[in-house]
């Protein structure tokens, strides 16, 4: 694996800012993590991006301890951070230039990435304007630019499209799903569930220090043992057949809501409703409609934490 974590802690005198957590990212896979404010994913992202050293603990990168030597990985990390960090009174092409050149970039090769990360960004057109005349989506753009100059093989994005419009955010997330076609491995942060639902093949979800679950959307959604709702609508008055319903394998809760309308309440994820229905049909209930309520990843985070993502 890329990059490994194993037993990391961090603390502020006596408070436990990361508490003995670990993870771990592939080559070429996009991976979310999640947590309330205060959660600790600010620190433990610095600390994989050596800005922070762990009090204990490891951080593997291909097998190389990076808090013992930081060189490491430095060279091959991207850290897109959540604030804006640019030269407002320089253009969005001398910006590159400049943290281009920070990394050993000069001359022609200089020139030619700047130019291959503005059409991976989609700024080409705006390139030479001053940064100040930018909207917000603009900026983020040139930020995750920064970032990718170097050809990193692992990008930390700390809340990449905080505060932009509906445009850019596309556009930013079409480039995280780029950077996956050419085998860069991703760390995502966002308050945005619908950006983790959307990009993320695995998902770490943080809490107090600790990471309190992981693994796939589906597999978060077993763990969570939310249960699937259906609500359905008969043209025959459903007393009749509440019974039966309750009876029905995966059903585990009906409650009626009107003479023809009743909600119920199952297991196994949604993977049963087929069943359900097919068992409801038999019945000759007279049925509808239907309407399929699955649980969702920001139902999965609230039964998690007690909070929502953006707390």
């Amino acid at each position: 694996m890329m990059l490994e974590i194993k037993g990391l802690i961090k603390k502020y005198g006596e408070f436990t800012a990361v508490d003995d957590i670990a993870l771990h990212i592939d080559e070429g896979e996009i991976v979310g993590l999640l947590g309330p404010n205060g959660a600790g994913k600010s620190t433990t992202i610095s600390m994989i991006a050596t800005l922070f050293k762990p009090d204990s603990g490891e951080i593997l990168f291909e097998g190389k301890d990076i808090v013992k030597n930081p060189k490491v990985i430095q060279p091959f990390i991207g850290y897109v951070p959540q604030e804006i960090a640019l030269y407002e009174t320089l253009s969005g092409y001398e910006n590159l230039k400049y943290f281009g050149a920070l990394y050993g970039l000069n001359g022609k090769a200089l020139k030619d990435q700047i130019m291959r990360i503005s059409e991976i960004i989609g700024i080409g057109d705006r390139l030479k304007d001053r940064v100040s005349t930018y909207s917000g989506g603009m900026k983020r753009r040139i930020n995750i630019g920064v970032g990718l100059l170097h050809n990193p093989r692992l990008v930390i994005m700390d809340e990449p499209t905080v505060g932009i419009d509906p445009q850019s955010r596309n556009h930013i997330l079409d480039t995280v799903k780029k950077l996956k076609t050419e085998g860069i491995s991703v760390l995502y942060t966002s308050h945005y569930m619908e950006e983790v639902e959307a990009l993320c093949e695995r998902i770490y979800i943080m809490d107090h220090g600790k990471i309190i679950a992981n693994g796939t959307q589906d597999a978060l959604l077993e763990q969570s043992k939310i249960q699937s709702g259906m609500k359905l609508k008969f043209e025959k008055p459903v007393a009749q057949i509440v019974d039966q319903i309750k009876a029905i394998s995966w059903v585990t809760k009906v409650k009626v809501l009107d003479e023809y309308e009743i909600a119920i309440q199952s297991t196994g994820n949604g993977n049963s409703h087929k069943d359900i229905l097919k068992a409801i049909m038999a019945m000759d209930s007279g049925l509808v409609s239907f309407d399929i309520q699955k649980p969702d990843l920001e139902q999965v985070f609230l039964h998690m934490t007690g909070r929502g993502l953006r707390d």
